[in-house]
C-alpha cells in the first residue's frame, strides 16, 4: 500500500514517537483491561509519562515542558492509542485540551503558577464547558461569575468533564456578561477551593478508562488572579482550543480504526471456517479492501490539513470536515471489525470490542457531526 501523505516531521518527533509507542506497549497494553474494569487508571501513570517527557512535548521549556510545535500531541495521541484504551489516552492527555486557553490567555506569573505542575505529572488539568442545558451551543452557558472586590463568585454546575472527579486544576468557561458570546470568560477554579465540588462520576459506554465527572460550583470564591484574559474574552480562546481539539478527534477517528484493522485482518487470516481461512472469502476480502481505503483516506486528509495548520493556517472548515470524515470512518470500520471477529468481536477482552465502543464517541465529542456540517456549510458560503 502507498505510504500516508507525509507529516512535517523531524527526527525528534520521530523520537517522541517511538516513546510513545514503548510506553504504550509496555505499560498501557498489559493494563488496558484491567483499568478498563476499574474505571479508573492509576495516578502515578501521569509522573510516569511526565518522567519520559510526554506531558511536555510541545510546552515552552520556561514551564517545565520539552518545547517543539503542536504535532508532538498528535504525534503522541496515534502512537498512545496502540496501547488499546483510548479511555487511557484521554485521561492522560486532558491537559491538551485544558492548558491551551492558559497558554492563550494566561499571564506568565500563571503559567509559572500552573503549568509546571501539570506538565510534571503532579497535578491533573481539566476542561470545564459542558453544562447539564447547553452542549454544543457554548451561548447558552449558564455558570456565572460575578465580581466580588478581589473575587469571583462562580455559581453553577458542568458536566461531562474528562478527568472531572480527579482534576487539581479546572479550567472553567463562565458567563460575566450578558452578550452571548462576548460574555463569557475563563477562570482556573482550584480544587480545594470552597464550594467546588464533584456531584458524581459518569459511566460512559466507551473510554471507561478516563474518569468523566459532573461538577457542582456553590458560590466558589475565586480570585480575580485565577481569571484568564479580560473579562468577555473566553469565546475567541474557546473557539481556538476546538480547532485543536477536533484535529485531535480526527487522529483518534483514524488511528482507531487503523489500529481495529489491523487486529480485524490478523484474525481473519487465521480463523478458519468451511476448511479455509475467512480471508479467503470474497466477502471479507472486499470489506477489509474498503476499510483499508477509507483509513488511508481519513489519515492522508488529516495530515494533509495538519501541515497546514501548522504552517500557520487557521482552517476552520477543513478541520471540521477531517473530525467528521475521521469519525464517521471509525465508527463503520469498528462495526466491521466486531462484525470479522464474530463472538470474539463481542468479547471485553478484545481491543476491537474496547475500542468500537471507544470510537462511538468520536461524532458527538468537541462537537456533533451536525454542528460540524453547520461549519462547513458556513464555509461553502451559503
Amino acid at each position: 500500500m502507498a505510504a500516508p501523505t507525509p507529516l512535517p516531521t523531524d527526527e525528534s518527533h520521530d523520537l517522541f514517537r517511538k516513546t510513545c509507542e514503548r510506553f504504550a506497549r509496555e505499560r498501557i497494553a498489559p493494563n488496558a483491561f484491567e483499568w478498563e474494569e476499574a474505571g479508573l487508571f492509576p495516578r502515578e501513570l501521569y509522573d510516569e509519562a511526565a518522567e519520559l517527557g510526554i506531558l511536555g512535548a510541545g510546552y515552552p521549556e520556561e514551564y517545565g515542558g520539552g518545547g517543539g510545535d503542536g504535532l508532538y500531541g498528535l504525534i503522541g495521541l496515534e502512537a498512545l492509542l496502540e496501547g488499546g484504551s483510548s479511555g487511557v489516552v484521554a485521561g492522560l492527555g486532558s491537559h491538551g485540551i485544558a492548558m491551551p486557553p492558559l497558554m492563550n490567555l494566561g499571564t506568565d506569573e500563571q503559567k509559572q503558577r500552573f503549568l509546571p505542575g501539570v506538565i510534571s505529572g503532579k497535578k491533573i488539568a481539566a476542561l470545564a464547558i459542558t453544562e447539564p442545558g447547553t452542549g454544543s451551543d457554548v451561548s447558552g452557558i449558564t455558570t456565572r461569575a460575578v465580581r466580588d472586590g478581589d473575587d469571583y463568585v462562580i455559581s453553577g454546575a458542568k458536566t461531562f468533564i474528562t478527568s472531572g472527579t480527579r482534576a487539581d486544576y479546572i479550567m472553567t468557561l463562565t458567563r460575566t456578561g450578558e452578550d452571548k458570546h462576548g460574555g463569557l470568560t475563563f477562570f482556573i477554579v482550584e480544587n480545594d477551593m470552597k464550594g467546588y465540588s464533584v456531584s458524581r462520576a459518569l459511566k460512559k459506554t466507551g473510554w471507561w478508562a478516563s474518569d468523566t465527572g459532573e461538577l457542582s460550583f456553590d458560590e466558589v470564591r475565586v480570585p480575580v488572579a485565577n481569571r484568564m484574559g479580560e473579562e468577555g474574552s473566553g469565546f475567541v480562546a474557546l473557539m481556538q482550543n476546538f480547532q485543536n481539539e477536533r484535529l485531535a478527534l480526527a487522529y483518534y477517528g483514524h488511528a482507531t480504526a487503523d489500529i481495529v484493522f489491523r487486529d480485524a485482518l490478523e484474525y481473519t487470516k487465521e480463523r478458519k471456517a468451511f476448511g479455509r481461512p475467512i480471508a479467503g472469502f470474497q466477502v471479507t476480502r472486499h470489506k477489509l479492501a474498503r476499510m483499508a481505503t477509507e483509513i488511508a483516506a481519513a489519515r492522508a486528509f488529516n495530515y494533509a490539513v495538519t501541515a497546514r495548520v501548522l504552517a500557520g493556517e487557521y482552517l476552520v472548515g477543513e478541520v471540521s470536515m477531517a473530525k467528521n470524515y475521521a469519525s464517521d470512518v471509525a465508527v463503520r470500520v469498528c462495526y466491521d471489525a466486531v462484525q470479522l471477529l464474530g463472538g470474539m468481536g463481542y468479547m471485553r477482552e478484545t481491543r476491537v470490542e474496547r475500542l468500537s465502543r471507544d470510537a462511538r464517541i468520536l461524532p458527538i465529542g468537541g462537537g456533533t457531526t451536525e454542528i460540524m456540517n453547520e461549519i462547513i456549510a458556513k464555509h461553502l458560503g451559503l
